[in-house]
């Protein structure tokens, strides 16, 4: 299918539907892309954890003080670069260049993390792989609404929420086992190999979307600067959902980013046994994704967006609030079980609520900015997770600072759900025609 052939309504939504293989192969690739910090924390937090590398009284604090830098650069890199991808004019067309160099560096820079024994060293070059990763991201993320028509957006938005998760997992997988086995490098090297792997099926297998936009004699300095216009703060709906989405991602990301302390500290498990008992923990959360996502999309498609997510904020803060207070593993799965269930209504959801609202001619742009609320979710439930676990205590507290930070996850799932409120959840191009409805009349009530 060329871009010349892909149908188009006004607004730019496609509306040629697409065969169920090419809707996966457009989401295989958030798969790797997800595997690779959902890893590199695993591995992160088992070194500051397990090794002499920091006082483990300040674990919290040093995983954040690596992370923020990167965590700025993603922001800044991400809409950028999704920006500049919505005009780039190539061979393999506007979206692929910046997906493969992205994915090679990241290799790279994994290999440097590998390497790094001081924590300038890994902040270096978390950095780095932060800038590589959100390079190929920002342009990545263009594909659905590039070529998924309006009737296919729930199920392209389940799949793409699914990959996230089962990428979550592999990467927690890989860290559980490197943490286990004290292969760290390993594992690092490991995740790599899988980010590879998944972005060829995007960048041999799926077509190109509708033509990129033109420059009109402009610089690549001013469509750069476009990114960060102002004329994003009259997409009112589009900036709730963005504060929304980071308080609801951060919610989650201090169970994610604090399983290691967790298990260590609450639970009173070694080493050996944190890394083993990461996998069935993350293989819950992988078991309430799969049996939760796909009827979420189909049933957003029939009563709205909006009651769904809300009631992913519902499920995961009674999963946190059971894996806070749990006295046993066996409780505590029970809890990541339902915070499994919320995560895949909410990433299922998300993406297609996103898709609907956002403006089709500049989906590099818009799909980007959306993700600084991802990029940023993990090291701000560091910067305040991880502060609060370590303010409470050590691992000489009795395990009451991870048990703190995930109370404080509750109260985020609360707050997303209040932010949720104000957005406009009809899909774009009905509100638009809403709009002229509505100016039609008032003209001729005037006239």
């Amino acid at each position: 299918m060329d871009p010349a052939n892909v149908g188009l309504v006004p607004d730019g939504r496609p509306t040629v539907r697409l065969p169920n293989l090419e809707l996966i192969r457009i989401s295989l690739y958030w798969l790797g892309l997800s595997s690779i910090f959902a890893g590199l924390n695993s591995i992160l937090t088992g070194r500051l954890e397990f090794t002499d590398l920091v006082d483990k009284q300040d674990a919290g604090r040093a995983l954040f003080l690596v992370s923020i830098s990167g965590a700025v650069i993603a922001m800044v890199v991400q809409p950028t670069i999704g920006s500049i991808s919505d005009y780039t004019i190539s061979r393999w067309g506007r979206r692929k260049p910046y997906i493969l160099i992205g994915s090679i560096l990241d290799m790279l820079f994994l290999i440097g993390i590998a390497s790094s024994n001081t924590l300038v060293a890994l902040a270096a070059f978390i950095a780095l792989l932060q800038f590589s990763s959100n390079f190929a991201q920002g342009p990545f993320q263009g594909y659905v609404p590039d070529l998924v028509p309006a009737a296919q957006v729930g199920t392209a938005s389940a799949l793409v929420g699914l990959m996230q998760v089962l990428g979550n997992v592999a990467g927690f997988v890989i860290g559980a086992i490197a943490t286990a086995t004290n292969q760290f490098g390993l594992g690092l090297i490991a995740l790599g190999v899988l980010e590879l792997s998944t972005m060829l099926s995007v960048v041999i297998r799926v077509r190109e979307g509708p033509p990129p936009k033109s420059r009109a004699g402009r610089p690549w300095r001013a469509i750069a600067a476009e990114a960060w216009g102002t004329d994003i703060l009259q997409e009112r709906s589009f900036l709730w959902l963005v504060a929304s989405r980071l308080a609801i991602l951060m919610g989650g990301s201090v169970l994610v980013q604090l399983a290691t302390f967790y298990l260590s500290r609450s639970m009173g498990l070694n080493q050996t046994d944190t890394g083993l008992v990461l996998i069935p923990l993350t293989g819950l959360v992988a078991v309430g994704t799969v049996i939760s996502v796909v009827p979420a999309a189909r049933i957003s498609d029939r009563i709205g967006r909006k009651p769904v997510i809300w009631t992913s904020c519902a499920v995961g803060g009674a999963g946190l609030a059971i894996v806070a207070s749990a006295p046993n593993l066996p409780i505590a799965f029970l809890g990541s079980l339902l915070y499994g269930v919320s995560a895949g209504i909410f990433l299922a959801v998300d993406w297609a609520l996103m898709t609907d609202i956002i403006p089709k001619a500049s989906t590099g742009r818009y799909m980007g900015l959306s993700n600084v609320a991802t990029a940023s979710a993990g090291v701000l439930a560091l910067a305040f997770g991880g502060t609060l676990m370590d303010l409470v205590g050590g691992p000489g507290a009795g395990g009451l600072g991870p048990r703190a930070a995930l109370m404080f996850g509750v109260v985020l799932l609360g707050v997303g759900a209040i932010l949720l409120r104000p957005v406009d959840e009809r899909r774009r191009e009905d509100r638009i025609a809403g709009q002229e409805t509505a100016t039609a009349a008032v003209e001729v009530a005037l006239s």
